[in-house]
C-alpha cells in the first residue's frame, strides 16, 4: 500500500521560509518522479514543482521559480520543498504526488500522478 505523508506546513509571515517534507512508503521511491502541487481556497489544484527519477532534473511553475527548491533523498524516501520569500499568494494546501510509472504526461499535469498525500496547509500572513 502506497502512502505519501506531507509535513512541515504552518503559519509564516510574508518573506519567511518553510520546508515541506513528503515521506513515501510502499513503493520503490527511487523509481518514481515526484511532484508538489497546491490548492488555494476556491481554486483548482496547481503545479508547483517536480523532480525526475534518476537524474533529479527539476521543473518549476513560473510563480515559484527562484523562490522554491525541490529536492529528494532516495535513502530516506522523502521529497522536500524548500520555500523562501513566501508571499500571501502562496497560501494553500500543498500536496505531494508520485508519478505514474512510465507516464509520458508532462510533470505539470495532475493526470500524470498515480498517488497523492493528504496535504499540509501553508498560511502566509501579509
Amino acid at each position: 500500500q502506497v502512502q505519501l505523508v506531507e509535513s512541515g506546513g504552518g503559519l509564516v509571515q510574508a518573506g519567511g521560509s518553510l520546508t515541506l517534507s513528503c515521506a513515501a512508503s510502499g513503493l520503490q521511491f527511487k523509481n518514481y518522479g515526484m511532484g508538489w502541487f497546491r490548492q488555494a481556497p476556491g481554486k483548482e489544484r496547481e503545479f508547483v514543482a517536480a523532480i525526475r527519477k534518476g537524474d533529479d532534473f527539476t521543473y518549476y511553475a513560473d510563480s515559484v521559480k527562484g523562490r522554491f527548491t525541490i529536492s529528494r533523498d532516495n535513502d530516506k524516501k522523502t521529497v522536500y520543498l524548500q520555500m523562501n520569500r513566501l508571499e500571501a499568494e502562496d497560501t494553500a494546501v500543498y500536496y505531494c504526488g508520485a508519478r505514474s510509472t512510465g507516464s509520458s504526461i508532462g510533470y505539470e499535469y495532475l493526470s500524470g500522478y498515480a498517488y497523492w498525500g493528504q496535504g499540509t496547509r501553508v498560511t502566509v500572513s501579509s
